[in-house]
């Protein structure tokens, strides 16, 4: 676990202070992350990429004698509710508060008591995030894995970075039963820009990827995962259902009736195209979406990685003519990326119902304003658009260009940035 000091450490250390008279014996953090490039898919075992950025959720705590965990939010006292919660170590149990903050935390040590971690005495824990919340930038995610971590260095658990992610998605997945992948919780712990593998043993690929910066624009319109996942997933199970009852059976290896249980990277439109008139709209496009967007990821990562692509490869994953292909061959590496990114974006539009006019507004807003590419992140159906810029002198511009059109709520130039950081 890397160390770290900034201004905002400095606040959350205040605030501790002011709150318990006494400093704070760890100060951990844990970024937000932008979902860059395979939306929806870390629920169907493909692996995904995440950018870790500067938007950072901070918890800082200390030990005292006892068996309750006392945690205070600073976001939730500054907005005048509720804000702290006082949890019984000897009775560990979720309350019936809905959308409750302190819930995410009890999960959280519920995970880790059922994974025989001990937790012996109690805490004083104030957390502070940067992070906006329900905007899709990951702030639940980030918020248990700056958590979890916090309590590894408060209790020396000895956890690594992958059991801190893997802890956090066990806390919101089973705990909490949200219908997540694996994208936002090791997204949050390992940062930078990564490639998360969303089947055992959820390896994790750091990129090195230090061309262009990152504007991000919050809808201001607000969304749940909850509310969404679980209809994707069905309409995918819908169709699953029905080529089960009509393909071929060397095709039938490769599916299944559950969503995670198809061998969607070896899945091609060629294979599936016979049948694809035999499902429901929906259902054929979740399924097309699955694969197309998977298929330019496969491709952005190798990018990203140095390799350069064919006109032919841009022609068919990009789904443009041979022609356009060859001019995008030519740019640069964050020029064909940027390219990825909105192609994307288009998928998650057209064939899989996640944007909202005002997103797709946003996105080509960025776009008309010099974006290389831009994305809804997240579950969508509102939230965040990030879009990826050469400079950040044209960021800046774009993003106060079209907030002070009254498009979207608020924006943010951001940075690539680590994982998590011990501060103190």
């Amino acid at each position: 676990m890397s160390y770290g000091f900034n201004k905002d450490v400095d606040v959350v250390i205040k605030e501790f202070n002011s709150m318990f008279n006494v400093d704070p014996d760890v100060v951990v953090s844990a970024p937000g992350r932008l979902d860059f490039l395979n939306t929806h898919q870390d629920y169907k075992g493909l692996p995904v990429v995440s950018v870790g950025v500067n938007l950072r959720t901070y918890v800082a705590g200390k030990r005292f004698e006892g068996s309750f965990i006392e945690v205070f939010s600073g976001n939730l006292r500054d907005e005048g509710s509720d804000y702290f919660d006082r949890i019984d170590l000897s009775k560990l149990e979720l309350v019936s508060k809905q959308k409750w903050f302190g819930n995410y935390l009890r999960a959280a040590i519920i995970a880790l008591k059922q994974r025989g971690y001990v937790i012996n005495s109690g805490a004083r824990i104030w957390i502070r995030s940067w992070v906006p919340i329900a905007s899709g930038l990951g702030s639940s995610g980030t918020l248990v894995v700056a958590f979890i971590a916090a309590l590894n260095e408060l209790y020396g658990l000895n956890l690594s970075v992958k059991d801190i992610a893997e802890l956090a998605y066990i806390a919101e997945h089973d705990v909490l039963n949200i219908p997540c992948g694996r994208l936002d919780q090791y997204g949050a712990a390992f940062g930078n820009v990564s490639v998360i593998e969303t089947v055992p043993p959820y390896n994790v690929e750091t990129i090195q990827f230090s061309e262009g910066i990152f504007a991000v624009i919050d809808s201001g319109i607000r969304h749940s995962t909850a509310d969404i996942h679980p209809k994707r997933q069905k309409e995918i199970e819908m169709g699953l259902e029905k080529l089960m009852s009509i393909a071929s059976e060397s095709l039938r290896k490769k599916l299944g009736y559950r969503y995670w249980e198809p061998k969607w990277d070896s899945l091609t439109i060629e294979e599936l195209k016979p049948y694809l008139n035999e499902l429901e709209e929906k259902s054929r496009n979740r399924i097309l979406y699955t694969i197309k967007a998977h298929k330019s990821t496969m491709l952005a990562i190798k990018i990203l990685k140095g390799y350069k692509p064919s006109s032919t490869e841009i022609a068919q994953v990009l789904e443009v003519s041979e022609e356009d292909a060859r001019k995008i061959v030519g740019k640069s590496k964050v020029d064909i990326i940027g390219y990825i990114m909105t192609h994307q974006h288009q998928l998650l539009s057209r064939l899989y119902d996640v944007s909202l006019p005002e997103l797709d507004k946003i996105v080509d807003e960025f776009i008309s304003n010099g974006a290389l590419g831009a994305k809804l992140s997240g579950a969508g159906l509102g939230g965040c658009v990030i879009a990826l810029f050469r400079d950040s002198e044209t960021a800046s511009k774009a993003l106060n260009h079209i907030l002070s059109r009254g498009i979207g709520a608020r924006g943010w130039i951001v940075k690539v940035d680590r994982g998590i950081t011990r501060h103190r």
